[in-house]
């Protein structure tokens, strides 16, 4: 058995979802890429998929396996990539995720940058909320806003974004400036349903963890429909800094409460271990640690 190709079947099946679309993804015929996950699990013997009419998932085996053959056919493409001295024009696929507006704002045009000045590498970028496993996921690199949880990956800081309290002019005119976080339970707030606790508002006085119930006429799912709608003086809302940068700096909001935010979160770009890292992933990499910081906080230096 060739296990280094059954090694890539066991990955392609993992990464399409099903036998069917691993079959279509290799070229292959769905009953040879049974034959083969078959053959590597009597090699192992060790159950790597768990199978039913319905769904397929990993084993607690498999997880750990599919790690490493991930590892080992990183390493040996890049190993054929030397030897044939690619690594002066590297090429391939960057899996990339990050949070869907800073995604948007920040990521997104890098992208393009990144893949105009070198046309032999392609970028998939995943704009999602949510913390994905990189390694079960395909995924490259990953940008994170707030503290780490996987102390497994490798972290480059690139920035940090705090949690802001902000007003439209015309509404500081018509309710008046809060000056301590309790005030704002009196005050009209935009709730981000989307949140885990969207009507209660965190804030640090002195050594205290503050939490303030807040309320409003007005709550919503998306981050981008609730800035809209406090700058059209709905009511104060709590947002990442980043997320009102611009109507903060051009005067459409205006910040308040700011001796009372909690502190800063931490901005990170995150992967897998670096030995197993990909010229192509590394070239990503440096260029997002450096153009990030650029261009989201060059401010705040």
């Amino acid at each position: 058995m060739d296990v280094l190709a059954a090694m890539r079947t066991f990955v392609a099946i993992v990464d399409s979802g099903s036998l069917t679309a691993a079959a279509e993804l290799l070229d292959r015929s769905q009953p040879s890429v049974v034959r083969s996950l078959a053959a590597l699990e009597t090699h192992l013997d060790t159950r790597l998929l768990q199978r039913t009419t319905r769904r397929m998932s990993l084993t607690p085996e498999g997880s750990d396996y599919l790690q490493r053959c991930r590892q080992i056919i990183n390493d040996v493409d890049e190993a054929e990539r030397a030897a044939k001295q690619d690594d002066a024009d590297p090429h391939g696929m960057v899996r990339i995720t990050a949070p869907i507006q800073f995604g948007q704002m920040h990521v997104a045009p890098l992208m393009t940058r990144f893949i105009a000045a070198h046309p032999g590498i392609s970028v998939e970028l995943l704009l999602l909320d949510r913390n994905v496993n990189l390694v079960d996921e395909g995924i490259d690199l990953a940008v994170r806003i707030g503290p780490l949880q996987d102390s497994g990956m490798i972290a480059l800081p690139v920035g940090e974004v705090r949690r802001v309290v902000c007003a439209s002019p015309s509404l500081l005119d018509r309710v008046g400036t809060p000056e301590i976080p309790r005030q704002l339970s009196k005050r009209p707030c935009i709730r981000v349903r989307n949140l885990a606790r969207a009507g209660t508002w965190s804030f640090r006085d002195g050594s205290r963890n503050v939490n303030v119930q807040v309320h409003g006429r007005f709550s919503c799912n998306q981050v981008g429909a609730a800035i809209d709608a406090c700058i059209d003086g709905v009511g104060f809302g709590q947002f990442l800094s980043y997320q009102v940068q611009s109507p903060l700096r051009d005067g459409r909001l205006r910040r308040v409460l700011s001796p009372f935010e909690i502190p800063a979160l931490p901005v990170n770009i995150v992967y897998p271990d670096s030995r197993f890292a990909t010229v192509r992933q590394r070239m990503l990499t440096r260029f997002l640690k450096e153009q990030i910081r650029e261009r989201a906080f060059k401010a705040d230096r």
